[in-house]
């Protein structure tokens, strides 16, 4: 997969970020956030599609990427990454695309700055993870993490997931390696048991910050999820004041990797319908 993005480096709350540049500064702005234990080239095949469109901003979040690891992964401190990074590019208002844990940083911070965000698209997350998927991302945190090839990674990668196209999954994959160790480039303090999948403020916080978020927002998803249950999904569009939701179909809860042609189809036309005329975020 080539790419014409630019990779970039920044500094802000005493932490290195990278993050991935997509050019077209005249256009609205658009940051794309991934989840746990994933990173920004897991965005590329969707950025290269809305960068028309946007000016894309893919973050390495903190552990994650090539971003700096530190001791403290608590939702505000990434909630104040996110703030962080759209003071130091300028951004005053901008759309936001969210998976997972990258969702849950996005929603909280909608509802904490609503004034910023133009759209939001949330995926396959909501305040309460179901048990079944809880229990298979833990699973997956605490499975052989080192490798002799990167070979070796994508055969344990398609087997846990046999949904992705396989150009897909191996892009991912193979970009969340630290290539010199053959093991995964997120913080080993995620796969450690002992620490919890949400923090300690979820549910019931995250339930009453939902109807906070006034700009439109898209709650994407996947139709075989074991982490968003179609019950919880329905009740996030009764808490939002303007909320859709869309299921993509052959995608469990990594919907972005699992179907990228069903993604791009469910998110763009939400979000290209905003950026026709808008000025520079």
């Amino acid at each position: 997969m080539t790419s014409s993005a630019q990779d970039q480096t920044i500094a802000f709350n005493g932490l290195r970020f990278h993050y991935r540049d997509w050019g077209n500064e005249s256009a609205p702005a658009l940051v794309l956030l991934h989840g746990l234990s994933g990173h920004s080239r897991t965005w590329d095949s969707f950025a290269r599609e809305l960068r028309e469109h946007y000016h894309v901003l893919a973050l390495d979040q903190r552990g994650h990427g090539q971003s700096e690891w530190t001791s403290d992964y608590s939702r505000p401190r990434m909630v104040e990454d996110l703030e962080a990074f759209a003071r130091a590019l300028g951004l005053r208002r901008f759309a936001l695309v969210g998976l997972s844990m990258g969702g849950r940083v996005a929603y909280v911070y909608a509802a904490q700055r609503p004034e910023t965000v133009e759209r939001l698209v949330i995926v396959d997350i909501g305040p309460e993870t179901a048990a079944a998927g809880a229990q298979r991302i833990r699973t997956g945190l605490q499975s052989k993490d080192v490798f002799d090839t990167p070979e070796e990674a994508f055969r344990q990668s398609r087997a846990a997931n046999p949904r992705p196209p396989e150009a897909e999954l191996r892009h991912r994959v193979f970009h969340n390696l630290m290539q010199r160790e053959e093991t995964w480039r997120y913080d080993k303090a995620f796969r450690s048991p002992d620490r919890p999948l949400q923090s300690p403020e979820d549910p019931s916080m995250a339930w009453g910050l939902l109807a906070k978020i006034t700009c439109p927002t898209l709650l994407v998803r996947g139709a075989e999820s074991d982490v968003l249950s179609r019950e919880a999904a329905e009740r996030m569009t009764r808490e939002m004041p303007d909320c859709r939701l869309v299921e993509v179909l052959n995608s469990g809860h990594s919907v972005p990797t699992d179907n990228p042609a069903g993604f791009l189809e469910a998110v763009r036309p939400f979000l290209t319908a905003a950026s026709a005329g808008r000025g520079s975020g």
